[in-house]
């Protein structure tokens, strides 16, 4: 059973979740005694990583028409190059881009899609995987029966793992309907910042508690030395004392750190649905009955105006 993972770029770079998603396929292949192939659209500086992790041949796309991300001409690219390579598995990194992507494919292939798939497939029984759902408060397990299969893993599903092979890049000019570039984008405006919510190992976040925007050097003080992206609770958004593209919950951003930190955050369900997939989550709360600790793996009581300067001087200090 061959496999084709879609591989994702930012800024010319391959994203990470895509190199995770590269090494979640190349289990498959190796389990099914497939090859392993990717697709990459455009000039990425790191193509080179694909073979690194498993890619035995690298379907690029040049087509300048792809500067444009049109979600219908993209997944016809990725159908054409299964069909093409007589590819039955399709894997993807969960972005937003491929969650437009997963049902298009999933049509033009006549595939079942899984989404939000947090482990590797379990053969055992045919082809089980895993999926959250409930926004996290729950797993299901999914029995795909059908030959055709489009899986969306979410970020931290597997460890990334070196495994080199060949990467022979190849060009590949995908056979596109009349539909394809069909929507044109007037403008763009992306996200700002150091380290982006989407991409980020680590967050730091703050809530209300931090009483104003004018505090906020607290949050960015310590994502700084952590390398970390920064976030906000809704109502920080909603005050304008934040960007909205920083708000984190199930209206905003979901994010899957491998370590979540939460500063004055009081811990709304609807913050917790959106880092439940946190590997590990801090809470910094001064109120001990704050619902955050419910959802934190670990948790300081305290006010965080003399907490997070410390533990800020403490990793400097480390480091």
């Amino acid at each position: 059973m061959s496999v084709l993972v879609f591989l994702e770029s930012s800024d010319s770079q391959i994203k990470k979740s895509s190199i995770e998603a590269l090494v979640y396929g190349r289990s498959i292949a190796a389990k099914t005694g497939g090859a392993l192939l990717a697709l990459v659209v455009g000039e990425v500086s790191n193509i080179s990583e694909a073979a690194a992790y498993g890619a035995e041949k690298v379907l690029q796309i040049t087509d300048a028409r792809f500067a444009q991300t049109d979600a219908q001409a993209y997944s016809e690219a990725i159908a054409d190059a299964a069909k093409q390579n007589s590819v039955h598995t399709m894997v993807l990194a969960k972005s937003s881009l491929t969650d437009s992507l997963t049902a298009k494919l999933a049509f033009l292939t006549y595939a079942t899609a899984a989404t939000n798939v947090v482990s590797l497939p379990d053969f055992s029984n045919g082809f089980v995987v895993k999926r959250s759902i409930f926004t996290g408060k729950a797993f299901e397990l999914v029995k795909i029966n059908s030959e055709n299969k489009v899986i969306s893993i979410k970020k931290n599903a597997v460890a990334i793992t070196e495994s080199a092979a060949a990467g022979e890049v190849v060009p590949f000019s995908p056979i596109l309907s009349d539909k394809a570039f069909s929507i044109k984008t007037i403008s763009l405006e992306k996200a700002t910042g150091d380290v982006l919510l989407a991409d980020a190992e680590i967050v730091v976040s703050g809530g209300r508690g931090l009483k104003g925007p004018e505090n906020w050097g607290l949050i960015t003080g310590l994502a700084k030395v952590l390398g970390a992206a920064t976030g906000c609770s809704k109502p920080v958004s909603d005050l304008n004392w934040r960007p909205h593209h920083e708000h984190v919950g199930q209206t905003g951003i979901k994010v899957s750190p491998n370590l979540y930190i939460a500063i004055g955050i009081s811990g709304a369900i609807q913050h917790v649905a959106g880092i439940s997939s946190s590997k590990v989550i801090v809470a910094i709360n001064k109120d001990a009955d704050a619902p955050i600790f419910k959802a934190a793996t670990y948790g300081i009581v305290g006010d965080a105006f003399e907490i997070v300067p410390k533990l800020t001087a403490a990793i400097k200090a480390a480091q």
